[in-house]
This record gives structure tokens, C-alpha cells and sequence, in this order.
């Protein structure tokens, strides 16, 4: 059932049911696998990190790993986070740990390499390891500086974000679908994913995108201990 769902949501964009009802049956696998580890399939949902590859585009492989978020249901899960982030970093029980919260855009997840302050390739996240390249379809967001000349950037590095459309936008552009006869797209989300998956770039052009940068493939370049501080970089480089 959840691969069925994921084939509809991530490669033909037409969900069947909402996020709550799709976290819900990921939910009540984990658990049965967490209480039945031998059940755990080869191709467990568990195991799999965002979409397949649809083969239309190049494949491209990511310098790290591109990982999922986990999510929280309870107010316990948000303890239990803290609790393993102290341990982590060997931390006492009554330290107090510092975050960052941000909103969750929902939007298509993409990877932007920059080499010399040259964005030279753009990709989906895939399945973690591989994803699709999009480079040529990425370069028509405004949101997305093609150069960036500042002596702090590092060489070479991922900027990892969130391609999204929002909501006023999605409406407009709805609104002119309509009126042209052309069928409506069913939310933000899935109609940020289906433009940046356009063959065609400049269909991919005419969309209201928006990219937002939120993370990376390797921090130690930035020269940064919080998070916060390196958002402010990425802030500043545009």
C-alpha cells in the first residue's frame, strides 16, 4: 500500500490520500518492524529514502547521502529527539540544547552543487544516493544565484533545499489554467514537483518556483558552530 502511495505522490504527482493518513501507515510499519524485526522486507519503505528514478533524466550520484526527515507525533517524540541529541554529543541529562526550529516547506527536495562559486548541477534528492538531473531546469528559478563571488564560499560544495510554489501563486497560476481549459493542479506541492520534472525547461520557466536553502552536504567548509549562523550565510549569498 505505501509503495503504491509513493508511486503516485513522488513520480506521477497525484496523490490519493493526505499526509496524515500517508505518515500513518509508515508509522504503523516501522512499528511492526521494530517489534518483529524478522518481518523486515528487502524493499521496506524503512529503507528507502524519497523517489525512484523515473529515467527520463541523467542520473547523478550525490557527494553524501541525502537523508529523509524523521517526523514527530507526541510531545515525547520531541523529548526523545533531545534526549538522543544529548547523547550524542555526550552531553548530562540537564544540559540545555539550542535549536532551530524552521517551517517544513513541501515542495520538491533538490540539490544544488557549486564549484568556485559556480552553480554547475542541480539534482533531485532520489533515492539517497542517486537522483536525477535537473541542472538545466533548476537554472530558470530566480531564487537560484547562478554565481556566487564571496571569498567565505566554500569550493566545492551541495546547497541542499526545497523547490515550492506558494499558495497565492499556485492560485493565480490555477485561475489562468482554468481559464485556459487546462485541468487544475491538485496542490502546491505536486505542482512544484511536476515543473521542475519538466522535460521541456521553459515550461518549467512559465512556473511561479521558488527554491529555499536550508542545508548542505558537509558544514565544515562554512566555518560555523549553529545552525542559525550558517542560514545566515546562505541568507546573505542570496
Amino acid at each position: 500500500i505505501i509503495s503504491h502511495h509513493d508511486r503516485l505522490y513522488y513520480l506521477e504527482d497525484k496523490p490519493e490520500v493526505s499526509d496524515a493518513e500517508y505518515d500513518a501507515l509508515r508509522f504503523r510499519n516501522e512499528s511492526i518492524e521494530k517489534r518483529f524485526p524478522f518481518l523486515i522486507r528487502k524493499d521496506s519503505p524503512s529503507l528507502k529514502v524519497g523517489a525512484p528514478l523515473l529515467g527520463a533524466f541523467k542520473k547523478v550520484k550525490h557527494r553524501r547521502p541525502v537523508l529523509s526527515l524523521d517526523n514527530g507525533f507526541e510531545d515525547q517524540d520531541v523529548y526523545d529527539f533531545l534526549e538522543r541529541t544529548r547523547r550524542f554529543l555526550g552531553l548530562s541529562p540537564e544540559t540545555p540544547v539550542e535549536i532551530v526550529a524552521e517551517p517544513k516547506i513541501d515542495g520538491l527536495s533538490a540539490i544544488l552543487l557549486y564549484q568556485e562559486g559556480v552553480f554547475n548541477l542541480g539534482a533531485t534528492r532520489g533515492d539517497g544516493t542517486e537522483g536525477e538531473d535537473i541542472t538545466v531546469n533548476l537554472q530558470t528559478l530566480k531564487d537560484i544565484p547562478h554565481i556566487i563571488d564571496a571569498e567565505d564560499f566554500p569550493f566545492t560544495t551541495e546547497i541542499r533545499g526545497e523547490v515550492y510554489m506558494r499558495h497565492e501563486d499556485f492560485m493565480i497560476m490555477n485561475n489562468k489554467r482554468q481559464a485556459q481549459d487546462l485541468p487544475p493542479f491538485a496542490n502546491p506541492r505536486n505542482a512544484a514537483a511536476g515543473s521542475v520534472r519538466q522535460l521541456d525547461p521553459q515550461i518549467t520557466a512559465r512556473r511561479p518556483l521558488k527554491f529555499f536553502a536550508y542545508s548542505c552536504d558537509d558544514y565544515e567548509p562554512f566555518h560555523v558552530t549553529t545552525h542559525w549562523a550558517f542560514l545566515e550565510k546562505l541568507k546573505n549569498w542570496g
